[in-house]
């Protein structure tokens, strides 16, 4: 019982949470509200006892928001994405092509015959879905995990221009114009001395 109303109230959520990405007014509400969109997923594929699944999603999501987040931070004109944009464009035929594909899923949940499992499940279903999703690219995947944290690294370094205590590294250096002005100071004293 506890498990249906869990079912519900998570998949209600998921959907009220993704149509809030296309209605707040800003990238840091809308990237947040995404976030919530994948969590109520990812606690949906837990509860239906898709553990490995349920908990990768969750991990990526919020390792994906969260690098999202710091590249708004970073690199966008207005302070971290929370000045207020338009989320939606080309309104009129955006709202048609959404309202066109929903009809044709709903239509083909509805009308589809779906096929009757053959077989029987492996022993161990995380271990076989690790090997269906991983197996012959676990390399490139390893590869490619080690360059993503190249990236941000190198963002991170690049988007910044302070050292390493947060300040500026040449902000106790003197200035030309003032190392002028004492070089001259000082031949006006030893002139004067003269």
């Amino acid at each position: 019982m506890w498990r249906d109303a869990a079912f519900w109230i998570l998949a209600v959520l998921s959907v009220g949470t993704g149509a809030a990405v296309f209605v707040v007014d800003s990238m840091a509400r809308a990237t947040f509200a995404l976030l919530a969109s994948f969590l109520c997923v990812g606690a949906v594929l837990l509860l239906i006892d898709l553990h490995y699944l349920g908990v990768l999603v969750v991990l990526m999501m919020i390792m994906e928001m969260l690098v999202m987040a710091v590249f708004m931070i970073m690199y966008m004109m207005n302070p971290a994405g929370l000045m207020p944009m338009t989320m939606v464009h080309n309104h009129r035929n955006a709202l048609g092509i959404s309202a066109g594909v929903f009809v044709l899923l709903a239509g083909g949940i509805l009308t589809v015959r779906w096929p009757h499992r053959e077989g029987a499940p492996p022993a161990d279903p995380t271990r076989a879905l690790g090997e269906a999703l991983m197996g012959p690219k676990m390399l490139v995947m390893m590869v490619i995990g080690l360059a993503i944290l190249a990236t941000m690294i190198a963002s991170v370094v690049l988007a910044t221009h302070r050292g390493r205590y947060d300040q500026d590294e040449h902000e106790h250096e003197p200035q030309p114009q003032d190392a002028h002005e004492h070089h001259a100071h000082e031949h006006h004293g030893h002139g004067g001395a003269a």
